[in-house]
């Protein structure tokens, strides 16, 4: 990806990332610039999606978003209108919507956020998700921008604190550079997913 540089010359990369943090030798500048420049990716992709593409189901029994009372699993997530069906387990072999998928990218940095930054009071079954797709991704991109944001606002000095996050018996015990690495390997994981499923469905649609 090239583009003009304000000066004139011929740049490499998006000029909505700032290159200039892969220089700065820090742990935390390393888990930033992942971050930043994983969620630019994921943001771009996302920029695109379709209602469609939002609700297809790539196999049989997909977890879904969908309005409550209409749901097929026995167990949900979300508080509001839509509510997101939750896996059997663990190692649930179910396969997942590009809708569920950004619901669960929402609860997961919703809940990061509360327990770092936040007030301490909600857990991710407080979330109010959509199944909708322009409020879906609004409501993804709201959560991983103020957690960008509490994150970029940080001392470097706090970069190893332990206990500075509180969502998780883990996440009190890590110093906090492991858990913004966390997130990022969530980020690259399921937007991975989306990508991909993304690309199926479209694949899928193509008039021959």
């Amino acid at each position: 990806m090239v583009h003009v540089a304000e000066d004139g010359t011929i740049a490499y990369g998006s000029p909505d990332f700032d290159w200039s943090i892969l220089t700065v030798p820090t742990a935390l500048a390393v888990v930033r610039g992942q971050l930043g420049f994983s969620w630019l990716e994921v943001s771009d992709r996302l920029a695109t999606l379709t209602q469609a593409e939002l609700e297809w189901e790539p196999g049989p029994d997909a977890l879904r978003v969908v309005r409550r009372g209409t749901e097929r699993a026995p167990r949900t997530l979300g508080v509001g209108e839509w509510v997101m069906e939750w896996p059997e387990g663990p190692d649930s072999p179910q396969p997942r919507t590009i809708a569920w998928l950004v619901a669960h990218l929402t609860e997961v940095f919703f809940e990061r956020w509360e327990w770092t930054f936040g007030p301490h009071e909600r857990r991710r079954g407080a979330v109010v998700f959509s199944g909708e797709v322009g409020a879906a991704v609004a409501g993804l991109r709201h959560e991983v921008d103020r957690w960008r944001a509490g994150v970029d606002a940080l001392p470097e000095e706090e970069a190893f604190t332990v206990g500075l996050s509180r969502a998780t018996e883990i996440d009190a015990q890590a110093p906090f550079v492991h858990l913004v690495a966390h997130l990022n390997r969530e980020l690259v994981h399921h937007g991975a997913e989306i990508m991909v499923l993304q690309d199926l469905c479209r694949a899928a649609h193509v008039t021959r």
